[in-house]
């Protein structure tokens, strides 16, 4: 559900402008936290760029479980599919703004446009690099190990801040692992035990990395 509409259109910029140019406007959406932005097996009209906030991807398994693909962050794109429906349902984690534009469009500007194929080829290559690590994550490695890894690509896409502030919750964390959250919990608990890491705040949400080398090692 839509909860706010800047009716105003703009120029792309950022990413979209690195594929499209400036031919193609968009319009800006606002969602509140856990607001749906678009549903498994809908018509795949629209790509996405937030500009504010975090969004995740899921899907329900048949026993009724959530597996996150993905995590988007500020200045990330999303929404691309290979065919006319998503494959994902995507929701705002916290409040979020985006940036949309309709597929078609971005296509059409991009094949007219001079490195537009070229920028559209490493945005998918990006998106296929990161499924292949997390089917690499999810199937090769222990719980403590798949827990250490997710803060560190956080970490870096984050720009390694000082504090890191998590937008999602442990549950995300774990249904985007394949864990339970008794597992995401004690693998935090052991890293802050080992002097890797240290939480602030009640919801231990803001952590800080204390050996970031260390913790890559894992």
């Amino acid at each position: 559900m839509l909860v706010n509409i800047n009716t105003h259109r703009r120029p792309v910029d950022g990413h979209l402008a690195a594929l499209a140019g400036e031919r193609v406007l968009c319009s800006e959406h606002r969602y509140r936290r856990g607001t749906e932005i678009f549903g498994e097996d809908e018509d795949a009209e629209y790509v996405y760029q937030i500009t504010a906030g975090a969004v995740r991807t899921h899907k329900l398994l048949a026993d009724g479980r959530r597996q996150i693909n993905a995590f988007h962050l500020p200045g990330d794109m999303f929404g691309f599919e290979n065919g006319s429906s998503h494959r994902f349902t995507a929701e705002a984690i916290i409040e979020t703004s985006v940036r949309i534009m309709r597929r078609g469009s971005i296509i059409e500007a991009t094949e007219s446009r001079t490195g537009g194929t070229r920028s559209l080829l490493r945005l998918v290559t990006q998106n296929l690099q990161h499924a292949e690590d997390h089917m690499l994550l999810l199937g090769r490695k222990t719980a403590l190990e798949r827990v250490a890894t997710f803060l560190v690509e956080m970490d870096a896409r984050l720009g390694q801040p000082q504090l890191m502030a998590l937008p999602m919750s442990r549950r995300d964390i774990a249904d985007y692992l394949g864990l339970t959250l008794e597992t995401v919990s004690r693998a935090l608990s052991t890293l802050r035990d080992q002097n890797l890491l240290r939480f602030e705040g009640t919801t231990q949400r803001r952590i800080e990395l204390l050996r970031r080398k260390e913790l890559a090692q894992l």
